[in-house]
């Protein structure tokens, strides 16, 4: 078999760069804190440390020589050292946010060491009311959904996490804009308008890979954000975690937790195109208690679109319970509701695998289409912490899903003639769902002689209940009692041809109702070995069952899944690493027995990466290239049989670098900035051209946010500006070029890349916020599309303004 990328051409570069980042950190740190080989006699050094009035160290201080360049920022402990200070007195500045500068003389005396000491006319509690810093980096923070609190540093694998206060001052609406802060994880299509469908790594994150929580949950509806917390993303194979997830990676929104402190806060978002959006969230101790705590989020959303005719409506809310039931067991209740209302829009369409030249606003469906979901889940979490070093948690989740849709058929290159006739059908689509699980983890820290250990040993159970109805559409005027789904004909280049369209909704029916319940089960041990303070393994595996029924045939798969991995730390600041995982995914296609009994197929996954904390902690810098395989593709048989059996026969290959940036606030700002490269291709295949890509998936994105906030003692204070850019790549939609089938038809559909740039405005008086954000603000068009029968613009420039009271 032919190669078209070999292995050693793609890994070779990468590891060059990654050594070259890991040699320019490890040299920067060196640079930073090590002293000069020599020393000239005329010079000294001043040590110090920044207290506030009771005795609290001081991070992120500013302490600059006065006039000079010279200058350091103290650290975690409140500790600076500024050397090769020329012999004499000196002024040295503090600066702090909200804090006036502070002014000392010290003298420095050639050869020797000074000591000073610079208190802050603050307390500790008064600096955190000033300003609130997260001590963390984005290297510090592990993610919830690896089920074990493994510093990142230590992983070998990207992680991804943003924060509330980043969802605020994007005034994030959808999940989408949230993931463009993220390098590599992108929205490959927005099917119908009713959802946002989203990829990684050149796999599309279905079902079962969202989670809300640590529980899966239905992504084919859009998921309110008002209650989010913070998203995190785990990028990579997670096989290992949850059974046949996609390889690209896992995406887990984590909800706003209840308080015993009492608040909340109320806010009305009001935008273009009619967007009304009031909100509240508010929490609290239940009866003043100590042990008991609640919080709720509501918001309800309407609005109209920039595209003619669509509109939408919906209802959110969030209640949580947090029961302290001992000093080492807790019970945590969360549940939500939500229901969306909305007209599905698939767009512009294409003719002859083109997009056409309508206008933007144009919308091609029925007036009277449809689109409703409802979507419940409910969780419990109980942990107890067993000591210090051992904690057992258990969760179990309920959701129920449901979605019906009623409306014209897609657009596409089959049904739109070159002059724009249009010939439109019905379609009704509904699904019905239930979803249980029940998991159980344990955690723990140990040594066994020189080795150090971070266990997980864990097993879950879920299960799936699931409905798809198939309907009858009886459509023709002449004999309602005829089921027919011909509808009318528009063209979509003549606006007065939608004037005499029909308006009316003709009956339907269910004829069957097909139903699929699916049980699963997995085991699971994975270890954190620490073999020295600079040297880290990770190891583990999952053994992953899963029965599904489909009618009378019942179909039984069963995989293994594992994972290692190593890392280095050359110095704390600076991790490389090397792991290998596998996933799989469940074949559902008929073989060549007649039934659905294709084994699963396994994923292989190759990841290298450099993890770099610079200037303190300040700006985390990561660089991650990874290779995944799936050498077992089902493809269809050619020629093809008369059941149309397939066989795992293909071959796919995605390659990638990723660069994720972020950092801390510092003197009001702070940065997110990401860049991505995938190419995944067919390598093999008997259907597909070999060489071509697969569809959706762009070759480049690019991601920068820019934040800065005003503090300090002056009429500012309280302002804050954002500037953020994302760029995503030229893509492919239409349908995948085949080979060995006689009158092919079908081509791919080039999509254009783009820029978006958006800014936001912020303001807070008190207990009262006033924020404004553009976005689109040069008004760039482009599309989001599924095949070439949803093709949607993305949108143009919009309005936004959030007035918001904390009490």
């Amino acid at each position: 078999m032919k190669q078209i990328f070999p292995s050693h051409y793609f890994l070779l570069p990468c590891l060059i760069l990654l050594l070259l980042l890991a040699t320019f950190g490890f040299v920067a740190a060196q640079q930073h804190t090590q002293a000069p080989s020599h020393e000239y006699v005329s010079t000294g050094a001043i040590k110090g440390i920044i207290l506030t009035s009771d005795g609290k160290p001081v991070e992120f201080a500013s302490i600059m020589l006065k006039g000079t360049s010279k200058g350091d920022m103290s650290s975690e402990d409140g500790k600076f050292h500024l050397r090769n200070v020329k012999e004499g007195t000196h002024t040295i500045i503090t600066k702090y946010i909200g804090i006036p500068d502070q002014e000392k003389e010290v003298t420095v005396i050639a050869g020797q060491t000074s000591f000073l000491k610079v208190l802050l006319p603050t307390s500790a509690q008064q600096l955190n009311e000033v300003v609130i810093i997260d001590k963390k980096s984005a290297n510090q923070k592990p993610v919830s959904v690896g089920k074990i609190a493994i510093d990142p540093m230590d992983l070998p694998q990207s992680t991804i996490i943003i924060e509330r206060e980043v969802l605020e001052q994007q005034q994030a609406l959808h999940l989408s804009e949230v993931l463009q802060n993220v390098s590599g994880v992108y929205q490959m299509g927005n099917t119908g308008g009713t959802q946002e469908e989203i990829a990684s790594r050149g796999f599309a994150m279905g079902s079962s890979n969202t989670f809300k929580n640590g529980s899966r949950f239905n992504n084919g509806v859009m998921p309110e954000l008002t209650s989010v917390e913070k998203v995190e993303i785990l990028k990579g194979s997670n096989a290992l975690l949850y059974g046949n997830v996609a390889a690209g990676g896992v995406l887990n929104l984590i909800t706003k937790k209840p308080k015993f402190e009492s608040g909340g806060e109320v806010s009305l978002r009001a935008g273009s195109y009619d967007l009304y959006k009031p909100s509240l969230d508010v929490y609290g101790a239940v009866n003043n208690s100590d042990k008991v705590a609640y919080r709720l989020n509501t918001t309800y959303e309407k609005a109209n679109s920039f595209r003619n005719i669509v509109n939408s409506e919906r209802f959110y809310i969030n209640p949580s319970l947090l029961i302290q039931a001992t000093s080492k067991t807790q019970l945590l209740l969360e549940a939500d509701y939500l229901k969306d209302n909305r007209v599905p829009d698939y767009g512009l369409g294409a003719i002859n695998y083109s997009i056409p030249d309508v206008p933007r606003n144009r919308f091609l469906g029925a007036t009277w289409a449809n689109y409703e979901a409802i979507q419940k889940t409910a969780t419990a979490t109980v942990t107890h912490k067993l000591n210090n070093a051992w904690t057992i948690k258990g969760v179990t989740s309920f959701q129920e899903f449901s979605k019906e849709e009623y409306g014209t058929g897609r657009p596409s290159s089959t049904n739109i003639k070159g002059d724009g006739t249009f010939t439109r059908s019905l379609q009704q689509t509904g699904i019905f769902e239930k979803y249980y699980l029940g998991q159980l983890d344990v955690t723990g820290n140990f040594s066994t002689g020189f080795l150090k250990h971070n266990l997980l040993i864990g097993a879950d159970v879920d299960r799936y209940r699931t409905e798809v109805p198939t309907y009858a559409i009886f459509a023709d005027r002449s004999n309602p009692q005829k089921a027919s789904t011909a509808y009318d004909v528009i063209n979509i280049f003549n606006p007065e041809t939608f004037a005499s369209q029909r308006t009316d909704i003709p009956g339907t029916k269910i004829l069957t109702t097909a139903y699929t319940p699916i049980n699963r089960m997995g085991t699971y041990v994975q270890d954190l070995l620490h073999v020295t303070d600079k040297i880290k393994v990770l190891a583990g595996i999952r053994y992953s069952y899963q029965r599904t029924n489909s009618g009378t045939a019942k179909k039984y798969d069963a995989a293994f899944s594992p994972r290692a991995g190593v890392v280095y730390q050359p110095r704390k600041a600076t991790s490389v690493f090397a792991s290998y995982a596998n996933s799989f995914a469940v074949n559902t296609a008929i073989s060549v027995t007649g039934r659905a009994d294709l084994p699963p197929s396994i994923i292989d996954q190759y990841e290298v990466g450099v993890k770099n904390e610079l200037f303190k902690g300040l700006l985390s810098a990561n660089v991650t290239a990874y290779r995944i395989i799936n050498s077992n593709v089902a493809q269809l048989i050619l020629p093809a049989t008369a059941n149309n059996a397939f066989e795992l026969a293909g071959t796919t290959a995605s390659k990638g670098l990723e660069v994720d940036l972020m950092s801390k606030s510092i003197r009001g700002f702070s940065f997110i900035g990401g860049y991505s490269y995938n190419d995944t291709r067919f390598i093999k295949s008997s259907v597909n051209v070999e060489g071509s890509r697969l569809r959706y998936n762009p070759a480049h994105t690019a991601n920068a946010s820019l934040y800065y906030t005003v503090t300090g003692n002056n009429k500012l204070n309280g302002l804050n500006l954002g500037f953020t850019s994302f760029y995503i790549g030229d893509r492919l939609a239409g349908r995948s070029t085949r080979t060995n089938v006689a009158n092919d038809t079908w081509q791919l559909m080039p999509l254009p890349d783009y820029f978006l740039f958006d800014t936001h405005i912020g303001y807070t008086l008190n207990k009262v916020s006033l924020r404004v954000k553009v976005t689109n603000l040069f008004n760039q068009l482009s599309y989001n599309a599924h095949d070439d029968n949803s093709i949607n613009p993305i949108a143009p420039r919009q309005f936004t303004t959030t007035v918001s009271y904390k009490f």
